[in-house]
C-alpha cells in the first residue's frame, strides 16, 4: 500500500533498514493481531445478543443467570497475560532505541523551521541530508533554534522530538545501503510538510569517498575551542593555575560534581550546557557566582561545539571513546587574562 506525500509515493510499510527495526515490526503487528482478535468476537457477540435475546414479551422477567468461576477466571488471566507480553515487548524495543550504544559515531543535528542542519564530528555539513555508512551505529545528539520537531526516519523505525532548551538522542545502525525518507513528524508551522530529506547509507569505502570529496571544515571540537579560548575569552576563568576563578573542567565529564549547597549531580552533556546557559542555578562548590549567561549570545550549534569541547578536555572523542591525549584548554601564545573577565562560577 502506498502513501502520497510530497509529489512522491511513499509505502506505508517500509522496508526495514536498520538492526532494530523488526523489533518494531513485530511488536506493531502483535498489537494489530491483539485488537483484531478481540474486536471481531466482540463485534459478533454483540449481533449474536442482540438478535438471541431480543425483546419478544413486553415486561416478561428474565431467567436469573448465575456466575462463572472458570469463566471468570479465564477471562481475567488472558487479557493479563496479553498485556504483560504487550508491556514486555514494548519495554525490549524501548530500550534497545533509546539506551545510546557507548561506540557509536556522533552527528549533530539542528532543527529550524523548517529544515535539518547536519554536522558530522569530522566537521562536514549537510542541509536535509545525512549520509552515514552501512552496519555502523550513529547517535544523533539533537537540539532546535525555535519550536519543537521530531526527527523521523521510518525505514529506521525510529524518531524522537527535538526539543527547545534541551538536548534529545537518537541512535540507529543502517543494515541496507540505500536511500531513506527524513521527515520531521512535528507539527512545526506553517511549512512543516516541506521539512523533509533523505539519509543515505553507504558502503564503508564509499562513504569514507564521501568524506574526502567533500570540503571538511572545522569539526565540533575545533570550533568550541576556538569559542573557548578567543570569541568567548573562557579561558580567562577555566584556565588552570593560580588565576583560575572557574571550575576547573579537564576530567569533569561524566564524573560527580559537588554543589553549593551539598547537592551532586553527574556532569553530563545537559549539565554543561545549563552551565553555559544558567549558571548561577548550579554553582560548583568552593568557587563564587561570578560567571556571566552566555544566553542568547550563542547560538544552538555554538552550544553544542563547546560541550563537544569540554568534553574532550575529560579525553571523551565524539564517538563516547577516550582520547590519547585531551586538548589543552589554553593553547600556545594564548594570554590566560585576556578574554571575558567577568565569568568562572562555574
Amino acid at each position: 500500500m502506498l502513501i502520497m506525500q510530497t509529489n512522491s509515493w511513499i509505502p506505508l510499510f517500509p522496508e526495514q533498514a536498520s538492526s532494530f527495526a523488526w523489533q518494531v515490526d513485530y511488536l506493531y503487528f502483535y498489537l494489530i493481531l491483539v485488537s483484531v482478535g478481540f474486536t471481531i468476537p466482540i463485534v459478533a457477540a454483540i449481533f449474536f445478543f442482540i438478535v438471541k435475546f431480543r425483546e419478544r414479551e413486553k415486561y416478561a422477567t428474565p431467567d436469573e443467570i448465575h456466575g462463572s468461576m472458570v469463566l471468570e477466571t479465564v477471562w481475567s488471566i488472558i487479557p493479563f497475560v496479553i498485556s504483560m507480553t504487550i508491556f514486555l515487548g514494548g519495554a525490549v524495543v524501548y530500550y534497545t532505541q533509546y539506551r545510546m550504544p557507548d561506540d557509536a559515531m556522533n552527528v549533530y543535528v539542528v532543527g529550524k523551521q523548517w529544515m535539518w542542519k547536519i554536522q558530522h564530528e569530522t566537521g562536514q555539513r549537510e542541509i536535509n541530508e545525512l549520509h552515514v555508512p552501512v552496519g555502523r551505529k550513529v547517535k544523533l545528539t539533537m537540539t532546535t533554534e525555535d519550536v519543537l520537531h521530531d526527527f523521523s526516519i521510518p525505514a529506521f523505525r525510529t524518531k524522537a522530538d527535538v526539543v527547545p532548551g534541551r538536548f534529545t538522542y537518537l541512535w540507529f545502525e543502517a543494515t541496507k545501503p540505500g536511500k531513506y525518507h527524513l521527515f520531521c513528524a512535528e507539527y512545526c508551522g506553517l511549512n512543516h510538510s516541506g521539512m523533509v530529506g533523505y539519509v543515505y547509507v553507504m558502503e564503508q569505502k564509499d562513504y569514507e569517498n564521501w568524506l574526502q570529496g567533500n570540503v571538511t571544515g572545522q569539526t565540533p571540537v575545533e570550533q568550541g575551542r576556538d569559542l573557548f579560548e578567543n570569541k568567548l575569552g573562557c579561558a580567562s576563568c577555566h584556565s588552570g593555575g593560580p588565576q583560575q576563578r572557574g571550575a576547573k573542567l579537564e576530567g569533569i565529564y561524566g564524573k560527580e560534581v559537588s554543589l553549593v549547597g551539598g547537592q551532586k549531580v553527574v556532569a553530563d552533556d545537559e549539565y554543561l550546557r545549563n552551565s553555559i546557559l544558567n549558571p548561577g542555578a548550579q554553582v560548583v562548590e568552593g568557587y563564587q557566582p561570578i560567571m556571566p549567561t552566555f544566553k542568547g549570545q550563542v547560538t544552538e550549534e555554538q552550544l553544542l561545539s563547546l560541550v563537544a569541547y569540554i568534553k574532550s578536555l575529560s579525553g571523551v572523542t565524539a564517538t563516547g571513546t577516550p582520547a590519547s591525549a585531551p586538548p589543552s584548554p589554553v593553547s600556545s601564545g594564548t594570554d590566560a587574562g585576556s578574554g571575558n573577565t567577568q565569568g568562572g562560577g562555574k
